[in-house]
């Protein structure tokens, strides 16, 4: 036990040495370290030498998937849904395999497209590793000639350096909030949690000892002992809420779903869901701020809006995605709301994934709190809204 304590010290020495030297890189680092916006700039770039009508970059989520993580495409067409599998027969499934560019006479995006079109896939390589992929395609034949692919290709290899260490910044700050969600987690409910059932069980045994007859004492214990049934309860939907996370097969949308209801039943709100969201993902480090952002928006409607019903809608079509949770209780403007924590939270965390946040009344009563990431689709390619 001695030796794997020392390994155990070694390693997280060894960490907190990584951490600090990534820390101080960081802060010297030009520019940003926000994924999408380097993916953003990296497509505007491969465009001016290589013109599509819509192009994106795809970056590797596990499970043999792909996410988008930025996207183009030319005003007034809609956005495209790219092939995200790995398992398929296809120019991504090539290019990302054998790291070199590939081009096609077909497209390589879900939708069927008509007449002519050209495909072109830049894998995105560090080392070994493959990191992601730019596509991109134009709508009529040999768009894409050898001297195009190969400035586009020397101009993915330029950025990728950029932005898989943004990547990694993100699963680094990801995998630490994830790992403190779970110690706080685990703390409240080896700590307090078990301290305060003791004391109930201590009110319980006190309140047996009494006469049956109702007195001073036993009221003002009774009370005590609703109190501290109310305050085990909070602990325990605190608990859900540490623990809860975007489940890798599952998405953004069925975790929301999870949670609205549990909280839902909770606050006795009737719930109202309408989900939103096609078979593409959105980056890991996304799904999870907007988990939070809902969590935030769905407890100040059970703890201080005192609704009866609640509001949850989530449209996902990466990498737009917009939710919006909305309740018919009290106001942000009501005196006795004191949820303004909250909102500043909510305000943080969609600024670290450049999403807009919006919050205001809604009529004829309540609050709507709306994230938005990303430019509403034209067309759009996701399926029907599911109610429940």
């Amino acid at each position: 036990m001695p030796g794997q304590q020392r390994e155990a010290s070694a390693d997280y020495a060894q960490a907190t040495r990584l951490l600090t030297q990534l820390r101080t890189v960081a802060r010297q680092l030009p520019g940003t370290l926000d994924p999408g916006s380097i993916a953003e700039r990296l497509l505007d770039e491969i465009r001016a030498v290589a013109p599509a009508d819509r192009s994106a970059v795809l970056i590797g989520s596990g499970g043999g998937r792909l996410v988008v993580l930025a996207q183009t495409g030319m005003a007034g067409t809609p956005r495209a849904d790219w092939e995200t599998s790995l398992a398929k027969d296809a120019p991504i499934a090539e290019a990302w395999l054998s790291q070199q560019p590939q081009t096609s006479g077909s497209s390589v995006t879900r939708t069927p497209v008509k007449g002519a079109v050209t495909s072109m896939v830049l894998p995105l390589v560090t080392g070994v590793r493959t990191v992601g992929l730019v596509v991109a395609e134009a709508d009529r034949a040999r768009a894409f000639d050898s001297s195009m692919v190969s400035a586009a290709a020397t101009v993915a290899a330029s950025s990728v350096l950029r932005l898989e260490t943004a990547l990694l910044f993100d699963d680094v700050r990801s995998l630490a909030t994830t790992e403190e969600r779970q110690r706080l987690a685990r703390e409240i409910h080896d700590g307090v949690a078990q301290e305060l059932v003791m004391v109930g069980y201590g009110i319980d045994n006190a309140l047996a000892l009494l006469p049956d007859e109702p007195t001073q004492a036993t009221t003002m214990l009774s009370s005590l002992r609703d109190e501290v049934t109310r305050v085990i309860t909070e602990l325990r939907l605190s608990l859900f809420e540490l623990r809860s996370d975007v489940d890798p097969h599952g998405g953004l949308a069925a975790a929301i779903a999870e949670y609205a209801r549990t909280m839902g039943a909770a606050g006795g709100m009737r719930v109202h869901l309408s989900l939103d969201e096609g078979g593409a993902r959105l980056p890991a480090a996304v799904e999870g701020e907007l988990l939070r952002i809902a969590q935030e928006a769905i407890t100040n409607a059970r703890k201080h809006a005192r609704a009866r019903n609640l509001w949850v809608s989530c449209e996902i079509d990466p990498p737009y995605v917009k939710l919006q949770v909305s309740d018919d209780g009290r106001g942000v403007g009501a005196e006795a709301r004191e949820d303004s924590f909250g909102m500043s939270i909510m305000a943080e965390r969609a600024q670290r994934i450049r999403a807009r946040l919006e919050v205001g009344p809604r009529k004829p009563a309540g609050t709507t709190v709306s994230a938005v990431l990303g430019s509403r689709p034209r067309g759009g390619s996701v399926s029907a809204p599911k109610e429940a």
